[in-house]
This record gives C-alpha cells, sequence and structure tokens, in this order.
C-alpha cells in the first residue's frame, strides 16, 4: 500500500463508518475533501478514499502548494439519510483524532455550511462560509482557474490565447459549470450548453445554444468543457467527439488511464483535469491554510495555465500523452521528497 495512513472509524453519533485516507504528507498537511455518498459496502467507500487521497496528491503536487492528497468518505446507508448534523460532527471528531494531519473542504454531497459543522469539533477544515471565517464557496475560484486552463490550451492547439470567436460546448451548468458559462460570455466565445437539470434560461440568458447531454458531448467545437461528473471519455463515447480539445473542471474524466491514448490516436487535446480543476482547491487551501495574501492567490490562479501550458508543450515535444507527462512530473515530486525524507 502506497498510502501514509487509512483509518475507519465508527462516528458515536450515527454508528457510521467514517473513512479517511492520507496518501502522502511529503509536501505537508494532507487536504482532500468531504464525501458523503451512497455506495454498495462500506468497504467500496475505502476503496474510492484511496483512490482520491491519491489523486489529492497529484493535485496539490501539480498546483504547486506545500500540501499532500488525502480523503474523507462515508458510506450512507440505503434508504434512509442518518442526522446530517450529527454525522459531520462524527466526521470532525475522526479528522481531529488525526491531531493535524489532514484538513478536509467540501466534495460530492457537502458545502461550505457542513464545513463550518466540522469546524465546530477540528479547526482542520477549509472552504467554510466567509460568515464563519472561512473563505467560501470555491467554484468561482474553480471557474477562474479553468479560464487560465482553457487559454493554454488554445495557445497549444489553435496558436492563441484568445477565446473571443472560439466555439465551446459545456456540460454541466452546476456552479462551477455556470460561472464558466458566464466568464466564456463576457470573452465574446460561442456556447453550446447542457444539462441533466433544466438550466436552458441559464444558458439563454448567456448567448448559449441549449442543447441534450449527448448531442453537447458530439458537438463541432473547439474545446469541449466536461462540468458535470466523471467518467464522461470511455472507449465507447471517443469516437463519437468532434472537438478540437477537451479542457474541464469535472474530476476523473477518463474512466480508465488508456482513453488518454484514444484521444491521443484521434488528434484530440485533453487537458488532464488534476490541473484544470485545482483553482477551488488552491483559492482554499492558500487562504485558510496557507494564510497567503489576496496577490499571492491570485498568482496560484493564474499559474494554472502556466502550468498546464508546459505539459502540453512536453507531451508535444516528446510525443507522449499530457497525462504521461503529469503521471511522470507527480511521480518524480514523489521521489525527491522520498529522498529527501
Amino acid at each position: 500500500m502506497e498510502h501514509e495512513l487509512v483509518i475507519t472509524r465508527r462516528g458515536h453519533r450515527t454508528g457510521l463508518p467514517i473513512t479517511v485516507a492520507v496518501h502522502s504528507t511529503a509536501r505537508g498537511m494532507a487536504a482532500g475533501g468531504c464525501r458523503l455518498t451512497h455506495y454498495p459496502h462500506w468497504r467500496d467507500a475505502v476503496t474510492d478514499a484511496l483512490r482520491l487521497s491519491a489523486a489529492m496528491t497529484g493535485k496539490t503536487t501539480l498546483a504547486g502548494l506545500p500540501l499532500g492528497g488525502g480523503k474523507t468518505v462515508v458510506a450512507l446507508p440505503a434508504g434512509h439519510l442518518p442526522d446530517r448534523r450529527a454525522l459531520l460532527l462524527d466526521v470532525g471528531d475522526t479528522i481531529a483524532f488525526l491531531g493535524g494531519r489532514y484538513a478536509t473542504g467540501p466534495d460530492v454531497g457537502t458545502g461550505p455550511d457542513d464545513m463550518a459543522v466540522i469546524g465546530e469539533r477540528t479547526e482542520h477544515v477549509f472552504c467554510r462560509p466567509a460568515s464563519a471565517g472561512g473563505s467560501g464557496d470555491s467554484s468561482e475560484h474553480t471557474a477562474t482557474g479553468v479560464i487560465a486552463a482553457l487559454r493554454a490550451v488554445c495557445r497549444q492547439r489553435f496558436g492563441s490565447p484568445d477565446l473571443a470567436g472560439r466555439r465551446f460546448a459545456i456540460l454541466g451548468l452546476g456552479r462551477v459549470g455556470g460561472h464558466v458559462l458566464r466568464l466564456l460570455a463576457a470573452e465574446r466565445a460561442h456556447l453550446v450548453a447542457a444539462d441533466t437539470e433544466d438550466r436552458g434560461a441559464l444558458a439563454a440568458r448567456h448567448g448559449a445554444t441549449w442543447v441534450s447531454p449527448r448531442d453537447c458531448l458530439a458537438a463541432d467545437v473547439d474545446v469541449l468543457i466536461p462540468a458535470a461528473l466523471g467518467g464522461l471519455l470511455t472507449a465507447a463515447s471517443v469516437p463519437a467527439l468532434r472537438c478540437a480539445a477537451i479542457a474541464g473542471p469535472a474530476n476523473n474524466q477518463l474512466d480508465v488511464p488508456a482513453t488518454a491514448d484514444l484521444l491521443h490516436e484521434r488528434g484530440i487535446l485533453w487537458a488532464p483535469d488534476v490541473v484544470v480543476s485545482a483553482g477551488g482547491l488552491i483559492h482554499a487551501t492558500a487562504v485558510e491554510l496557507l494564510h497567503e495574501t489576496p496577490e499571492q492567490v491570485a498568482a496560484r490562479l493564474h499559474g494554472i495555465g502556466d502550468t498546464l501550458a508546459t505539459i502540453l508543450q512536453t507531451a508535444a515535444t516528446t510525443g507522449v500523452t499530457p497525462a504521461t507527462v503529469v503521471d511522470q512530473l507527480i511521480t518524480q515530486d514523489q521521489d525527491r521528497f522520498a529522498v529527501r525524507h
């Protein structure tokens, strides 16, 4: 096992198993979201925590943060929901038990208000509402990072970072996707949008053409922006793509690593989501855990574009996929810290 620490602890209020996986603290305290969702068995939640925490190490590494990777995952019981406040307090106790080795923030099933409740039991939490002394909703900052990444992608693929006049398809208009829509509309981009929810009015308000999710995925555009759930890119979906590039905030966009090779074979430039989606994490941790100035935080957010540009150029020069370059960078960084320690 490559993880430093994995703990599954039964919450004394709810009786539910709470798993925290700390993948690495080589760069500093581990950081990662708190996920509350349904699983067939609580052991499946442990498996997910292992996978997600390892991905967080990659995200903090590529973002240049002095932090490691971790994750909290709670398997909710089928058929009924526990007392939410009691569950969040149980989560807070579990994180406090680790004594500062790990800090948590929002993930699937949680938000800033939940972080405030967890914060009643531990100081090792981020993304609390501003009214509770935190940095608030991270979605706008995630979108800022996405725009920086899109400029890097357009520069690499089309020779210019300009977004005006470019055609983008945004799949998912939730909190992050909605902000991306607004920012691209302000750049005078041509937009297509879709969601499983009825957000057609939001799309129309920003001049986007509303289509079905299937049509959005196969839209003839410059860049496809996955902004919903992961696993979108598969051996079955890649042949239907008509975009020149893909870059978006959805996590775990590839169903399996080999799908990156399929995209490469089709000449579709894929920007690894571990880089593109880091804006929210960067802002929240830089503000609340690292106590950086607004200028320092802004520089980190815009640095997403520089990081991605280097990755894309290295991939183009060496003839490998951007995913391969990312894996190499993360491995090199972990090896360097392992030698140092």
